[in-house]
């Protein structure tokens, strides 16, 4: 009995470890990167003046926002999010690379904020109406009632 208790306890104390570990690496900090901003060796290539905005789509690919088209100005946007565990993701680093062109779309400015500016560039929010009303299970259940047919529920032929 002693020998059947001692492999017991070592299967119980192998069976705590695997879990004390699986819940260890559930709570790993991770990052995600998301979006695109063209590095600066790349950005130094543009000459204010010269460069136009179909040279800069060109070299770094179509904007983040399609309000570039309205008011003069591509948009390159990158975040980092860290996730830890069940937490919500916290953005750590945001990086926005604004090029803004003059009336004729040649290279006026190229502006880049951070996180820590604090200033708030909007992009587009396109949101598609997906035409369903808000109801709720309950309202589903007792909405039907009033359609059922007892001779259909019951297998009858109308």
């Amino acid at each position: 009995m002693s020998a059947m208790t001692g492999r017991l306890q070592k299967t119980m104390t192998a069976a705590g470890l695997a879990s004390a570990l699986m819940i260890a690496s559930g709570c790993t900090q991770m990052d995600r990167y998301h979006g695109f901003i063209p590095p600066q060796e790349e950005l130094a290539t543009l000459n204010v003046g010269t460069t136009t905005k179909s040279e800069v789509i060109a070299l770094f690919g179509p904007p983040r926002s399609e309000r570039a088209l309205q008011n003069n100005t591509l948009y390159y946007a990158s975040s980092q999010f860290r996730l830890f565990g069940p937490f919500a993701p916290e953005e750590i680093e945001r990086q926005v690379l604004a090029i803004d062109f003059d009336s004729n779309d040649r290279l006026r400015n190229v502006s880049r904020y951070t996180l820590e500016d604090g200033r708030v560039v909007v992009l587009d929010r396109r949101v598609t109406e997906d035409g369903i009303n808000d109801v709720t299970f309950l309202s589903q259940l007792l909405g039907s009632f009033g359609r059922i047919d007892a001779g259909q529920l019951l297998g009858e032929e109308p």
